[in-house]
């Protein structure tokens, strides 16, 4: 299918360090609720403590139809998305660009690339993030996974509260498109201003433990 792998940024995956214990959660909300076997999943392969802050590697199991991301982009943070299972379609570069990962293949995400990803097929797609430097990402994604278990989100799978998704987006170094990013960061800021005046990361701490 790709006829140039080298160009369009794809190449053969190679193996990474994983954890002997790895930790699986799975998401009540996204994928299909009134089928629990269809659930989206994540399970911890190297966390940012194992790695000394270098990176989180984890791998997602996404049901078939699953959304997945909107299209965003980080500021800071290189992802590499592996496919082990199935074929993840990647928005990459702009919006309507779509490739398709088959198994055994990844694709290299540099701070700044516009990025998203979803599972349009009727199977399983099974793949990995390794996410570098760790940063926050991992708190953010056990925080969006733990506020679904405990029933603190919207059918999309994002936080009720406001001051919560400020938080984790803030965390996640993550910018969605479409919004001048003077302005995201100048309300994520003045939300997570207040989040601190009421200290609602409280709230999120039992998730990060």
């Amino acid at each position: 299918m790709f006829s140039n792998h080298k160009e369009l940024g794809i190449e053969m995956s190679t193996p990474t360090p994983e954890a002997t214990n790895p930790e699986t959660i799975v998401n009540p909300v996204t994928g299909d609720w009134a089928k629990p076997t269809l659930r989206e999943r994540m399970t911890f392969l190297q966390t940012a403590e194992e790695s000394q802050g270098n990176y989180a590697k984890i791998r997602f199991d996404l049901p078939p139809g699953a959304k997945g991301s909107p299209l965003h982009y980080h500021t800071a943070m290189h992802e590499t998305f592996t496919v082990l299972q199935g074929c993840l379609d990647m928005e990459i570069g702009e919006k309507g660009n779509w490739r398709k990962l088959q198994p055994g293949e990844s694709i290299q995400v540099p701070a700044g690339m516009h990025h998203s990803f979803c599972n349009s097929s009727q199977d399983w797609v099974i793949f990995t993030t390794e996410n570098r430097p760790a940063t926050g990402f991992e708190k953010f994604i056990r925080g969006l996974y733990g506020l679904a278990i405990d029933n603190k989100v919207n059918p999309e799978g994002m936080p009720k509260n406001l001051l919560q998704l400020a938080i984790l987006l803030k965390l996640a170094d993550t910018i969605p498109v479409g919004i001048p990013a003077f302005i995201f960061h100048l309300l994520i800021n003045t939300l997570v201003g207040i989040a601190r005046i009421f200290d609602v990361e409280r709230s999120l701490l039992k998730y990060w433990q």
